[in-house]
Order: structure tokens, then sequence, then C-alpha cells
């Protein structure tokens, strides 16, 4: 039986225990999912690595997983748009039964080897694309075409998983074991299993982010000022990067659609948006790099 399917051997009397004590035991348990991720961080940076110069070249990122797995896949590749001004296109999520099954289960939906690899192929997969395989027992037929598809493709695949020698990571280029043992309600892998999944999607996105330019320090400087919130911190962003007053950050802001890294440059070396821009496009989106010049 899967470590995962596994009944875990305490809180054999979870049903029994007062509220409070079972809540506390919940959360408790949840700390196993950063230590599983802890422990997969050298594989976790081994697909950053490998990633980089696919998307560098113009690959996707292509998340595919069924239930809370892929509902987290399609999680991660929403956010990054707005946080880093990464285009919608080159962030493709496949999911089990379709975006319907974002809200509603479809039954039978993963147990589809011949569909994920349809799903995988139809999104026209290629070379220059990374592809994220996301399951926690590792067996799921649906991620396991996808991944045979995106294999015989030439894309590079990154298989997530919450079971040692689970095939959709033995099978994958990098295989990330995520081993966060039996759940506290046995089976139950949208608990500390999904959680480990977020954190290490999350880890490699935004790592993959960082290289390629888009922090500058720890600061969210590509970041897509869509609504009121993110327009505030964009003008505090830039205020906290040059010094300048929020009223001067916001007006070289509006000279720049709200673009972070330009004002930033254009603040910092007493210069038009325009320079600016040319700046950064010299140093590769690099703000470092743009203000050394």
């Amino acid at each position: 039986m899967l470590k995962t399917e596994t009944p875990a051997q305490e809180h054999v009397l979870l049903d029994q225990y007062p509220t409070e004590e079972l809540v506390n035991a919940l959360v408790d348990d949840q700390v196993n999912a950063v230590k599983a991720v802890r422990a997969a961080a050298p594989r976790i940076a081994a697909a950053v690595a490998a990633a980089l110069p696919r998307v560098q070249a113009g690959g996707r990122l292509i998340y595919v997983g069924a239930g809370t797995s892929g509902r987290l896949g399609v999680l991660d590749s929403v956010e990054l748009y707005p946080t880093f001004s990464w285009p919608h296109g080159r962030a493709v999520a496949l999911l089990a039964g379709g975006n319907d099954a974002m809200f509603v289960a479809v039954e039978g939906a993963e147990d589809d080897e011949v569909q994920g690899a349809a799903d995988l192929q139809s999104v026209n997969v290629t070379g220059e694309d990374v592809v994220l395989l996301i399951a926690a027992s590792g067996a799921t037929p649906y991620v396991l075409g996808a991944l045979r598809a995106a294999r015989a493709a030439g894309a590079l695949t990154i298989g997530f998983a919450n079971n040692v020698d689970a095939p959709v990571a033995l099978e994958a280029e990098i295989g990330v074991t995520l081993d966060t043992g039996a759940e506290i309600v046995s089976g139950s892998t949208r608990l500390k299993a999904g959680t480990s999944q977020k954190i290490a999607l999350n880890t490699f996105s935004t790592a993959l982010m960082v290289r390629l330019n888009k922090v500058y320090g720890n600061l969210m400087v590509d970041l897509k000022a869509t609504n009121a919130k993110l327009v505030r911190r964009a003008i505090r962003l830039t205020a906290f990067a040059t010094g300048a007053s929020e009223d001067a950050a916001r007006a070289v802001l509006e000279q720049c659609d709200f673009h972070v890294k330009t004002a930033i440059v254009a603040l910092s070396k007493q210069t038009g948006v325009e320079e600016a821009r040319v700046l950064l496009e010299q140093a590769h989106g690099s703000v470092r790099q743009a203000l050394a010049s």
C-alpha cells in the first residue's frame, strides 16, 4: 500500500478528540509538509537550473495534474501573471476532467491515460517547454499519459510525487519526491501532501522568476498593477527602492504604465522612461545591471 494511503498509526482515536486537540493535531501534522519539501530542495534546485534555459528560449510552463494536485497546478500558473508579468500564454494548466473539474470533481477523469496524452498534445508542446507533472500517488494514469507524451515531444519533464519510487518521479527527467508519509486522515492527500505540493510549486516558480530578473533584491518589481491594491504596491515598491517620495514615484509610474522596473531605473538614474526601458532591455530585464550601466 502507498504510504499516502496507509492509515497513520498516530491519532487512531482522532474522531474522539476534543475540538481544540483535534485542531492542534491537524495543524501539527502539516509541519511534515515543510520537512518533506526541505528534504527535496536539491531536486527542486536542479529543476530550476534545467528549466531556466528552456524558458529563456521562449518555452512555456505547462502544469498537469488531477484533483487537488491539478488544482494546485492551476493556482500556481494563474498567479504568475499578476506577480511577475509572466504572459498568460506561457503558463498553461491541464486538469484531468477539464476546466469544470476545478470546481466539481469529475469522477474517473484521473484514470484516463490516453486523455492525459491527448490533452498534452493539444497544446502543441515543444522541446522548449517545461512540463510539471503533479500527483500525490505518483501513479495517476492521466498524469503519466501526459508525461510520456511530453517526453516524446522533447519537453523537459519534472515530476512531483508524494511516494518514494513513484512512476511520475522515476519517469520524469527530474523527479521531486515529497515524502510526506501517511495522512492524519487516511488517504486524504488534500492535507499535508497537498500542502507540500503547494510549497514545492511556489518554490520552483518563484526561484525561476528570480533567475529571470523579475525580482530586484527581494522586491516584486515586475508585477502587473491590475487593481487598486497592486497600484499602491507598485508605488510603495518604487519609493522604497529609490528613496523617492510616493508622489514622485506615482508620477513616473504613470508615464510607464506602472512598470516598477522602469520607474526604479528612471528615478535612480534621473533619466526618462524611454531611456530606462532601453537600459533594461540591454540588461535582459535586470534592474541591478541596468543601474550599473
